[in-house]
C-alpha cells in the first residue's frame, strides 16, 4: 500500500492545479490530462475559421 503523498502527480491542463494518480486511471495514466470532468468540458477548443 502506498501513501497518498507517494503517488505520482500531474498538473491539469485547464486549471493548472496538481492532481494525484487514481486507481481508475491506472491503465490510462499516460493519457490523463485533466483533473475532473468539469475541466475536461471547459478545455480550450480550437477556433474554426470559415
Amino acid at each position: 500500500m502506498r501513501r497518498k503523498g507517494d503517488l505520482p502527480t500531474r498538473t491539469c491542463v485547464t486549471c493548472g492545479r496538481p492532481f494525484a494518480w487514481r486507481r481508475k486511471w491506472q491503465k490510462v495514466w499516460d493519457e490523463v490530462k485533466y483533473c475532473s470532468d468539469r475541466c475536461r468540458a471547459a478545455r480550450p477548443r480550437p477556433t474554426v475559421r470559415p
